[in-house]
């Protein structure tokens, strides 16, 4: 089985505060089943080619099957609903790691 890597770019509203699903995330994600590793946070890029995207976050899971449970467990329920109640624009990528 492949390892799935899931990426999710957020373009917030003026009034949300990126520091709080930084707390989000740490706390809710980090332990779950599957996730192997996960990263977040405002892009480092040099080149300014986010297209407006302030924040990424990205998960990289044993199996497409550990993404299935991930999606509807509480704590990523948590983090999601606030990503999106806090998100002018929000994109979600899963793509299979090749390596």
């Amino acid at each position: 089985m492949s390892e799935i890597v899931h990426v999710v770019l957020v373009d917030w509203k003026d009034e949300a505060d990126p520091s709080a699903a930084d707390a989000l995330v740490d706390r809710h994600l980090a332990a779950l089943p599957g996730v192997l590793a996960l990263d977040r946070g405002p892009s480092v890029s040099t080149e300014g080619l986010e297209s407006g995207f302030d924040w990424a976050l990205v998960i990289r899971f044993a199996s497409a099957e550990a993404v299935a449970a991930y999606l509807p467990h509480p704590e990523h329920v948590i983090v999601g609903s606030h990503l999106q109640a806090n998100a002018a624009r929000l994109v979600v990528f899963d793509v299979a790691a090749t390596a």
